[in-house]
């Protein structure tokens, strides 16, 4: 069996010098990924993509996949906010792949002229998730309003956080967080760690947490809806690894992935 590897870089901003990095030894034979074209005699090579923090789980077994259908490739997957990832392209960085999660983050990419043609592949919805126990007794988004909670939510620029002020429009409430974070699992990690009462998140990240929160339902988030698109940068140093990515997230086999991870298709 050939070693094939992914590397997985933690949530990164323009701003922030440090980065890091968990690499991981995989071994094994080409998997599904071998349905979109894959070919074992590809030789190494290093295939870097860009993707929302939310999708951290589901790219993380796409990038996978990929390496193992093709022997000696480094596969790189950067997980940060969307709205970091389009400003470190906007100013210069290289990737081959990306896929944020919204349109209107990817809008700014194709304005820019690093992409051309990006192809909608999954959708989600937004959630409040509390620690177990629900020790602030939430029971409807309108709680979070509650002024004797802690309450953690995206930051505006963040899609999750253009979808949070949008449910506060649909719902009348006003949310006064205690704190706006950079990307969705920076919201997640604060109600898992009880830094806070309640955080609003994208039904995959809850579905993610499992046990580690207890979810409280939005009937009112069903009409917000966030969907993620996917492209190739203009310039990928890999076009048709690429290629063959996207073909992976948008087939069938990425199909069933989002689905397991509580995805929504795409609107037709």
């Amino acid at each position: 069996m050939t070693a094939r590897r992914v590397r997985v870089l933690a949530s990164v901003a323009t701003d922030v010098a440090a980065v890091a990095v968990a690499s991981v030894a995989l071994a094994g034979c080409a998997g599904e990924a071998a349905d979109a074209g894959a070919d074992d005699e590809t030789p190494g090579g290093t295939l870097t993509v860009f993707a929302a923090a939310s999708l951290r789980d589901t790219f993380t077994e796409i990038g996978q996949e990929v390496g193992l259908a093709h022997p000696g490739l480094d596969v790189r997957l950067s997980f940060a906010g969307s709205s970091d990832l389009v400003t470190q392209l906007a100013e210069g960085a290289s990737a081959d792949v990306v896929a944020t999660a919204d349109l209107a983050t990817m809008d700014r990419l194709v304005a820019a002229g690093l992409v051309e043609e990006p192809t909608a592949f999954a959708s989600n919805t937004l959630t409040v998730v509390v620690p177990p126990g629900n020790p602030g007794g939430v029971t409807s988004f309108a709680d979070l309003a509650r002024p004797d909670l802690d309450v953690v939510v995206c930051a505006p620029q963040v899609p999750c956080g253009s979808a949070t002020e949008r449910l506060e429009a649909a719902t009348g409430v006003t949310l006064r967080p205690a704190s706006e974070e950079s990307s969705v699992t920076d919201v997640l990690t604060k109600v898992v760690t009880e830094q806070a009462d309640a955080g609003v998140v994208y039904v995959t990240d809850a579905v993610g947490a499992g046990s580690d929160v207890e979810v409280v339902e939005v009937p009112e988030a069903a009409d917000v809806v966030n969907v993620y698109p996917i492209a190739v940068l203009d310039d990928a140093a890999e076009p048709e690894l690429a290629a063959e990515l996207v073909d992976l997230v948008t087939g069938a086999r990425g199909r069933q992935l989002f689905a397991d991870a509580g995805f929504a298709p795409p609107p037709a």
